[in-house]
């Protein structure tokens, strides 16, 4: 409880520095340190003023990595009578990054990791607070700079990942510090959970704008209380409006009912949802309807869905299904089902990294020609 008052009562930009007082007076912690993932999930910074004073650290073959990837503490031996423990710092499934700590290797350290672990958590919902008002944490994650596109798309995103007891929601885009249009929002209540994967035209700066109106326009329809179906009628009377035609968005919009998963579906353009069930995967299509934007006064009718508990749902975006290897196989033909099946272990949180590393081996080049998003979607039902 007092590391948690110093926490919620110290200044935006010195969580970092408050929560390494209080480790080291309340649980003798000898070293603390903070680390965030950046934008494209391949390495832990650690938070520091200035930003990047140390050096990052590998998310794919270090002890914090691990703690991230498995989403539990690790404890690793660093002398004969000290142990670092690496603790998830998580808010509602978010990954936000690790807090590491140095503790004499005690019966009373080992018996205090739950509460070390409640520490890291709250730690993380400060952080989400603090964005508001500083930039210390968002420039801990970037390893690069954004382009301006991106710095928009990113402050547009809900998160990367988002667990509840009804499902588990992961989600990536790349390139990471130079998408364009790709997005996706979700927002859940008591009884739904209402997901949004899109695909604005153009590149650059001016599909961030378009995307920001569109996505902006849903949101306000969702929040107004409005269906589905008129949710995509008006945001693409905003989009014509702007527009006039001469620019669109595709959107495969899903209402799930959280109770019975039974599901309400717009598919108003060119994402693609797979859905794995019992070891196969399936193509599931929708009578497709005219992207958002593209003619005055289009009306969307909604279809209907059902999602079991035990299936999961992959969403991709034209910049996976389409991207051809060098010998021109597009890599949804095949490729993309092999991946599916391959990560079927994984977390809902690690799947849609793992697609992307494999899509830029299939790719065959270092840099994507158009951005690639994938969502992952894990149903468990009530």
């Amino acid at each position: 409880m007092a590391v948690e008052r110093a926490l919620r009562t110290a200044p935006p930009y010195a969580l970092a520095d408050a929560v390494r007082r209080e480790l080291a007076a309340h649980y003798a912690a000898e070293a603390v340190e903070f680390l965030l993932a950046d934008y494209s999930l391949t390495v832990l910074q650690p938070v520091t003023t200035p930003a990047h004073a140390l050096p990052p650290v590998s998310l794919r073959n270090s002890a914090a990595g691990r703690a991230f990837g498995a989403q539990e503490p690790f404890l690793e031996g660093v002398a004969e009578d000290r142990v670092r423990v690496q603790l998830p710092v998580t808010v509602h499934g978010d990954r936000l990054g690790v807090l590491t700590v140095t503790l004499p290797d005690t019966e009373e350290t080992r018996a205090a990791l739950p509460e070390l672990a409640a520490i890291a958590q709250v730690l993380g919902h400060e952080v989400l607070v603090a964005d508001r008002e500083t930039d210390l944490y968002l420039q801990a994650r970037r390893q690069d700079r954004l382009t301006l596109a991106a710095e928009m798309q990113w402050q547009l995103l809900p998160g990367r990942s988002c667990s509840l007891p009804e499902f588990d929601l992961g989600a990536q885009l790349e390139p990471a510090y130079a998408i364009h249009g790709d997005n996706y929002d979700w927002s859940s209540t008591a009884d739904q959970l209402t997901l949004y994967v899109s695909n604005g035209m153009g590149e650059g700066i001016e599909a961030a704008l378009l995307t920001n109106l569109a996505v902006n326009a849903l949101r306000n329809a969702r929040r107004a209380g409005i269906p589905l179906a008129d949710q995509a009628a008006l945001a693409d009377q905003a989009v014509y409006a702007q527009y006039q035609g001469h620019r669109h968005l595709s959107v495969l919009m899903l209402d799930f009912d959280l109770a019975t998963g039974r599901t309400k579906v717009v598919d108003a353009g060119c994402p693609q949802m797979l859905r794995l069930r019992d070891g196969a995967v399936e193509r599931i299509g929708f009578d497709a309807q005219l992207p958002l934007g593209m003619f005055e006064e289009t009306d969307y009718v909604t279809q209907h869905f059902q999602v079991e508990p035990g299936d999961r749902l992959v969403f991709v975006s034209d910049g996976v299904y389409a991207v051809a290897s060098p010998k021109g196989e597009a890599y949804g033909d095949s490729a993309l089902t092999r991946a599916i099946q391959s990560t079927r272990l994984l977390p809902a949180s690690e799947v849609p990294g793992a697609v992307l590393r494999e899509l830029a081996e299939h790719r065959g080049t270092p840099a994507p020609d158009d951005d690639a998003l994938v969502v992952c979607l894990d149903w468990h039902g009530r």
